[in-house]
C-alpha cells in the first residue's frame, strides 16, 4: 500500500520501519518542526536517510499542507505519535482516510497524558486504541483495540516501553490492512465511559505526603522515567524514580508525621506517608545526576545514626 506517513519521535519511526521492511511505499513522511536546540526528531532523521519525502509544517491546517497530501496520493494516512492538530480536510485526502494510534483504551483517557493517569489513578488495566481521527481530540471512531494490564508496581516507562509500544506498532499494521481491504468496522465511542485528562507536568507530579501511600505510590510509579515525581527533602528539591512501597499494618507501625524522614535501610530512604512509608531507592536532586537516595540523605545530613 502507499502511506501517507504522520508522526514523530522513536515510535514513529519504528512504526515506519516495520511497514518499509514489509514491502510498503512510504510516499511522504509528515513531522513537526524541532525547536532550536531541541533533541532531533529521530523520525525526521530516519526518513531523510531512506531519501523518503519529509514535509514539516508548522500547521497541518494550511493549504501548503493539504496540497502536500494530495500530490502523494497515497492509499492510506498512519497517525503515529502526532501533538500537531490534524483537521479533517488533512486526514481525508488519502483513499482509505487515515488511523490513528491513542496508547489508552478509548473512550478512558482521552488526551496527551494518557499513559500516566491509569497508573496515577490506581487502574489495572489499560490498552492501545487505533482510530479515524475527527476534529474532537481522540474522539473519533474505533477501529482496532488491544488491552493489557497494569502490574501493581510497574512504571510509566515498563508499562509504555514493553507493552504499549509493540503493541501500537502491530495494532497499527493490523488496522492499516483491514482498512484498506476494506475488512474493517468503525465503531463510535461511548461517551458515557469518556474521560479526557490534561498533560502530566510539574504541578501534576508534586507529591502530597499527607495523601495515602498507595495515592504518593502511583504518583511515582506514572511519573517514573517522566517527568519525575518531586518534593523537597532538607532544603533541597528532589525528583524521585525507583521506589518501594510498605504499608503500615498496625499504630505501632507508625514511625511519624507524613513527609517526614522515617530513616534509612540498605539501599534506601524511608518516608511516611498515611498508611505507610515510601521506600526511596534513587533520586535526582535538582541541579545534579541520580543517585542512591541513601547516599543522597547521608550526604546532607538528613537522618541521624541512630535513625
Amino acid at each position: 500500500m502507499k502511506i501517507a506517513f504522520i508522526g514523530q519521535q522513536e515510535f514513529g519511526k519504528a512504526v515506519l520501519e516495520v511497514f518499509l521492511a514489509r514491502g510498503d511505499e512510504v510516499v511522504g513522511v509528515f513531522c513537526v518542526p524541532e525547536k532550536a536546540g531541541a533533541r532531533p526528531d529521530a523520525l525526521r532523521v530516519a526518513a531523510q536517510a531512506l531519501h523518503l519525502p519529509v514535509f514539516q509544517f508548522s500547521s497541518l491546517k494550511s493549504s501548503y499542507a493539504e496540497q502536500a497530501m494530495r500530490d502523494l496520493h497515497a492509499d492510506i494516512g498512519v497517525m503515529a505519535y502526532v501533538v500537531q492538530f490534524a483537521p479533517q480536510t488533512f486526514v481525508n485526502i488519502p483513499r482509505c482516510g487515515t488511523i490513528q494510534f491513542h496508547p489508552s483504551l478509548l473512550p478512558r483517557h482521552r488526551g496527551p497524558s494518557s499513559i500516566s493517569w491509569p497508573i496515577a489513578l490506581g487502574e489495572t488495566r489499560t490498552g492501545i486504541s487505533i482510530f479515524r481521527p475527527t476534529d474532537g481530540l481522540d474522539e473519533g471512531p474505533l477501529v482496532l483495540q488491544k488491552a493489557c494490564d497494569i502490574t501493581p508496581d510497574e512504571t510509566l516507562g515498563e508499562l509504555y516501553f514493553n507493552k504499549l509500544f509493540p503493541m501500537g506498532v502491530a495494532a497499527l499494521l493490523e488496522a492499516a490492512d483491514l482498512v484498506t481491504a476494506g475488512q474493517h468496522r468503525e465503531q463510535a465511542q461511548d461517551e458515557s465511559q469518556a474521560s479526557y485528562e490534561g498533560w502530566y507536568h510539574e504541578e501534576e507530579s508534586r507529591i502530597n505526603w499527607a495523601n495515602h501511600v498507595d495515592q504518593v505510590y502511583n504518583l511515582i510509579r506514572a511519573c517514573n522515567p517522566a517527568p519525575g515525581a518531586w518534593t523537597v527533602l532538607g532544603d533541597t528539591r528532589v525528583w524521585l524514580y525507583d521506589c518501594r512501597k510498605h504499608p503500615v499494618r498496625g499504630f505501632a507501625g507508625v514511625r511519624g508525621k507524613p513527609g517526614e524522614i522515617a530513616g534509612l535501610t540498605d539501599s534506601g530512604l524511608l518516608i511516611n506517608s498515611h498508611g505507610g512509608q515510601i521506600e526511596v531507592l534513587k533520586l535526582k536532586p535538582e541541579g545534579g545526576a541520580k543517585m542512591n537516595a541513601a547516599e543522597f540523605a547521608r550526604e546532607r545530613g538528613l537522618v541521624t545514626p541512630a535513625a
